[in-house]
């Protein structure tokens, strides 16, 4: 397979599989959140609640683009996605996936409504800190800059679900007359049909959000292990062309041709070295060649080191130096050839995508009901309302929405498990919560972490260590 050896195609075949388990989990762990109000509003059955979640888990993963894989990806050093000993890959591939299976079936195990992107994100925070305490790589980092969004993403959402669905919540009891809404739902029976409709649409919202943000975490991590173990087939995108790249590297040196070197000071002439240094070296890769078939294996990696170091350093240059004759003319064509030159390197294949939303649809669709029980029955203390039903999906929904188009990756669980909790403290006050579990969700979303970023990294060098 791809020109790999027994041994390596075993490894990768391990390493595929045991993403498509980490989905396939992250299905049923997850599908609580957008059928547990479906369920206890007798909207639909159980059985028909999970496959129509699985459906648009499904759709949301195929039509939901890239961004947030591609922010996974990005989230390890740079330097990590380029070590040509496949090994290393290997080894960093597998402390990542099985972080996260070990973390979420120990958490489903118990019926702890617990984030897959915690735990995912924890594991990769804890592969790039092990990678930089190596020795000779004291001067690699993280990409603190991704970091630092997606940690403001993870910590904020539940906070905003908690607030938005009180607010709605609130909102609802003074403006909606019908108070059947407010009301327990009858044992066995169906809401109204303007209810009903609602319902299904929300858990459909959720569903297809899920799928768009949740299901992109494992594209990315699948591309994490094509781009380290078979980089000659996938660390640059096969299907466009090296001559259009050529260009764009080519406008780029132009366009920085024409600054004011002079007036920079030491820093700004090192930075400027650096990224005339990489273009130097991109183009003498690209010169004459039609197709990336014909780079040689060893120059993929480099050709794609080149790339995002170009892109991640002219952006940041410009920015620094819009004052040193980058006019606005220039700053946004160097914009625009940086964006093209970035689609080289952030891509998916279909059947990547394909296979991805076959194991979160087919995992969606077994084991939820350990997590749709906590969500519908212990974090309040009084049945879940239609209204509290529809407002804590509406609220994740628009907020997991928002987040896959900023291309963030963010907690469905968390956001709608504060969102339940917010809906209960509307109707009833603080009182109305089951502290117990509350208090287990919180620690949960408290030490997945720490707990995932240990876990990973020794896993890691343990790994690295076996393995050579």
């Amino acid at each position: 397979m791809f020109g790999l050896d027994t041994g390596l195609t075993i490894l990768l075949l391990c390493c595929i599989i045991a993403t498509l388990a980490f989905e396939f989990i992250n299905g049923f762990h997850d599908t609580a959140n957008a059928v547990a109000t479906v369920i206890y509003t007798n909207t639909l059955k159980p059985n028909v609640a999970v496959v129509w979640s699985g459906i648009w888990n499904f759709i949301g993963v195929n039509v939901g683009g890239i961004a947030v894989a591609m922010g996974i990806v990005n989230l390890l050093p740079t330097e990590a996605l380029v070590d040509q000993n496949i090994y290393h890959a290997v080894a960093m591939i597998l402390a990542l996936v099985l972080t996260a299976i070990i973390w979420n079936l120990g958490t489903w195990y118990f019926g702890i409504p617990c984030s897959s992107s915690h735990t995912l994100i924890g594991s990769i925070f804890g592969v790039g800190i092990a990678y930089m305490l190596l020795p000779g790589s004291h001067a690699i980092a993280l990409n603190w800059k991704k970091v630092e969004d997606v940690g403001l993403s993870l910590l904020a959402s539940p906070i905003f679900g908690f607030g938005l669905a009180l607010l709605l919540m609130y909102i609802l009891q003074k403006v909606v007359k019908n108070k059947l809404i407010f009301k327990e739902p009858p044992i066995g029976k169906a809401p109204p049909l303007w209810i009903r409709s609602i319902l299904i649409l929300t858990c459909t919202s959720v569903s297809f959000s899920h799928g768009s943000n949740d299901g992109q975490k494992g594209v990315g991590l699948l591309m994490i292990i094509l781009i380290g173990i078979v980089p000659a087939h996938f660390a640059l995108d096969h299907s466009k062309s090296p001559e259009q790249l050529f260009k764009s590297v080519q406008n780029i040196e132009i366009t920085l041709k024409q600054a004011n070197v002079s007036t920079f000071n030491d820093e700004n002439k090192a930075d400027y070295a650096k990224i005339t240094s990489r273009i130097d070296s991109l183009k003498l890769m690209l010169t004459n060649i039609k197709s990336f078939e014909e780079l040689k294996d060893n120059k993929h990696f480099e050709a794609r080191k080149d790339i995002l170091l170009i892109s991640k350093k002219t952006e940041a240059f410009i920015s620094k130096n819009a004052d040193k004759g980058f006019d606005k003319d220039r700053v946004k064509a160097i914009k625009s050839d940086i964006k093209s030159m970035k689609t080289y390197t952030e891509y998916s294949p279909w059947w990547v995508i394909l296979m991805i939303s076959v194991s979160l649809g087919l995992g969606t669709m077994v084991g939820w009901k350990r997590i749709v029980v906590t969500i519908g029955e212990k974090i309040g203390k009084t049945h879940l309302t239609y209204a509290q039903g529809a407002t804590a999906e509406i609220i994740a929904a628009s907020t997991i929405g928002v987040s896959t188009w900023l291309g963030l990756p963010v907690s469905t669980t968390h956001v709608l498990s504060s969102g339940i909790a917010g809906s209960m403290v509307a109707g009833k006050g603080k009182g109305n919560l089951q502290m117990k579990t509350v208090k287990n969700i919180a620690i949960a979303w408290l030490v997945t972490l720490p707990v995932t970023i240990l876990m990973s990294g020794l896993l890691f060098l343990i790994l690295r260590l076996i393995l050579g």
